[in-house]
């Protein structure tokens, strides 16, 4: 990214900007979805602020920013698209201090902001991992604190193992090419396999470690294992060590930039992580190329802080 773009200093460059990306052949109604130029009138009195449309179909105004995870916010456009290049250039993350630090915004917009971020971030899944002659390796990890760092009373007994007390999180890789990761209650067969026989194509050649839980899954794929009991890590092209390359990554940055990371958005944090992993530099994504992703993910998505009452009028 180049700080001295004027996208990232003057908010209705910004808006340029996210108008070229969202509307490349014009704009488009939100409400509605017309796209003719002829029934779209751009709002130009002196009272309006830029930006505004108008659609002639349904008679109401809109922006770019409207059906998106920028909607209704206060924070110019140009700090938005700041935060963006930031996250999607920052390979261990970006945290909420820094962003509210570097933007000049209150820590509360800055959380709320990197929580909508990583809703654009959220890659919609199209098919599945893999293929003829493709090799998918699978694997599970644990998110949680030092068991040295807990109390005394709360550390996990040795019969409880070291995973007691941490969120499980299960994850595919596709070697030169997307991750899939998934926040999963265990690492059981009954919960893991449905998970990789449809994320992971059948042609694929499964790769995976010694665990019980993946013993069977020679029923469904060219299955191989590293027996890592042995200490047996790499076998000419089995190994898993790819799937372990992005498990690193992963918990360097929760541990080095997060810190701690709640149960209830874990999800969002690992979509932040995979989004940034299938899009890196090795597979020629540039940073921004990738940024440019990030905000094209904004669109036809929402989060607001508070849902709404059921009951409320």
């Amino acid at each position: 990214m180049n700080i001295t773009d004027p996208v990232y200093s003057d908010a209705n460059k910004a808006r340029e900007h996210l108008e070229s990306l969202h509307w490349p052949n014009g704009p488009v109604c939100p409400h509605c979805g017309n796209c003719a130029a002829d029934r779209i009138t751009k709002l130009a009195g002196k009272s309006t602020r830029p930006g505004v449309h108008k659609c002639k179909e349904c008679e109401k105004p809109f922006t770019v920013t409207i059906g998106t995870v920028m909607e209704d916010s206060k924070i110019p456009l140009n700090k938005w698209l700041m935060a963006f290049a930031l996250f999607a250039s920052s390979k261990k993350g970006f945290s909420a201090h820094q962003l509210h630090r570097t933007l000049g915004i209150t820590y509360k917009s800055a959380w709320f902001m990197t929580h909508r971020i990583r809703e654009a971030l959220k890659t919609e899944i199209t098919g599945p991992l893999g293929g003829e002659g493709q090799t998918v390796e699978a694997d599970e990890t644990f998110i949680g604190g030092k068991e040295k760092n807990r109390h005394k009373s709360k550390r996990a007994t040795k019969r409880l193992g070291g995973s007691w007390g941490k969120e499980t999180v299960f994850s595919l890789v596709e070697r030169d090419g997307s991750v899939r990761s998934f926040h999963v209650a265990s690492v059981t067969a009954a919960n893991l396999r449905p998970m990789i026989v449809s994320q992971v194509d059948r042609a694929s050649l499964l790769c995976t470690d010694d665990a019980g839980q993946y013993r069977h899954m020679g029923r469904d794929f060219r299955h191989e294992i590293v027996n890592h009991s042995a200490e047996e890590y790499v076998r000419g092209t089995i190994h898993t060590n790819t799937v372990e390359g992005y498990f690193s990554i992963l918990k360097r940055g929760i541990n080095g930039c997060y810190f701690h990371v709640s149960r209830g958005h874990l999800h969002r944090y690992l979509a932040e992580f995979d989004f940034r992993y299938s899009n890196r530099a090795s597979l020629g994504v540039t940073d921004t190329e990738r940024a440019q992703l990030a905000i094209m993910g904004a669109k036809g998505k929402r989060l607001i802080y508070r849902q709404p009452s059921p009951l409320a009028s």
